[in-house]
């Protein structure tokens, strides 16, 4: 229902009075020539603040900033080469230490091989002597030993036959059968 009433709205630009059938300023005829005069005015003038005045002063900001790099890189391979020969002279020291160190340890190895080999040998001669000596102690204890085996031998076997037969038997005769027996 709103479409069958709705009206279509027509728009229309009315131009001002004054100003009927002209159209845009810089297009015109009869502006163009005075419009030519004033652009190559504007370039020339614009050019000349241009080449005399910013352009010197950029140039000479940019040279500033190319001679202010080049010397931060030369101060930058300055302090790498010298940090280099700081590197080459601490490997160097540190190389020249771990030889000195090397050989003060295979010095104290020998040292130390040299005072053990002596120690072993002085506890050797020590354990030899000490050895020797109680082998003659056990051979002396071990002789008497047996001459005391003997005779408690002879006068157990004296008192088991004794007991046994009731007679008591030669001393001469239980001393040839320990001696027999021991033999064996």
């Amino acid at each position: 229902m709103a479409e069958k009433n709705a009206k279509q709205i027509e728009t229309v630009e009315h131009a001002p009075k004054g100003e009927a059938g002209h159209g845009f300023p810089p297009f015109e005829k009869q502006t163009f020539p005075s419009q030519l005069v004033w652009l190559v005015l504007t370039f020339v003038v614009l050019y000349l603040l241009m080449s005399r005045v910013a352009l010197p002063r950029v140039g000479s900001i940019l040279e500033a900033r190319r001679r202010h790099i080049d010397n931060d890189l030369a101060e930058a391979q300055r302090l790498k080469d010298a940090s280099d020969a700081a590197i080459a002279a601490h490997e160097k020291a540190l190389a020249d230490a771990r030889g000195r160190a090397q050989t003060l340890a295979n010095e104290t190895r020998e040292k130390a091989a040299v005072a053990a080999e002596q120690r072993r040998k002085e506890v050797d001669a020590k354990l030899g002597a000490h050895i020797a000596e109680s082998e003659k102690t056990i051979a002396a204890t071990r002789s008497a030993a047996m001459a005391n085996v003997r005779g408690i031998a002879s006068e157990a076997a004296a008192a088991i036959v004794e007991r046994l037969t009731g007679i008591a038997p030669k001393s001469q005769e239980v001393a040839d059968a320990v001696g027999d027996a021991l033999k064996r």
